[in-house]
């Protein structure tokens, strides 16, 4: 398995302030995630760098990962570890290890007349047509939630 790295990125005419609530709060983070799986939900201790952060599905499925780096309105770095079953994090196995470490950042940055939301993300092989397809789709979901 080989882990490919993608990009996307999109401007919103909003405060980067506006932008990163849209990013990060719980009903605005669940709105965008939905187009990845309907009911997504993240478990955090309020984004904190260097703290654990859960990603679900309802059926309480998904990775876990750890906050690399988050300066507020400007990246949030995530390096994901391992996977979750029934709200349970699972040892690492071969099949983990193929993903465990990589990694997805979101950075904003400054524009003309409005600012850049950046998207970097490692992914597998078999998840790479699905995040192609599906990110930009997210991604216009936050921008909505900005206006």
């Amino acid at each position: 398995m080989k882990i490919n790295r993608l990009q996307f990125s999109i401007d919103i005419k909003a405060e980067k302030t506006k932008i990163w609530d849209a990013l990060w709060k719980d009903n605005y983070y669940r709105d965008w995630t939905s187009v990845f799986f309907e009911g997504s939900y993240a478990i955090t201790d309020n984004w904190k760098e260097g703290s654990k952060v859960v990603f679900l599905s309802p059926d309480q499925s998904g990775i876990y990962s750890i906050i690399e780096t988050h300066i507020p309105n400007k990246i949030m770095r995530f390096k994901h570890i391992g996977n979750v079953v029934k709200g349970e994090e699972q040892p690492i196995d071969d099949e983990t290890k193929a993903w465990s470490g990589a990694t997805e950042i979101y950075t904003l940055t400054d524009g003309a007349d409005s600012n850049t939301l950046n998207v970097e993300i490692d992914v597998l092989d078999e998840h790479l047509d699905f995040m192609k397809t599906t990110f930009p789709k997210a991604l216009e979901k936050v921008k909505e939630n900005c206006s």
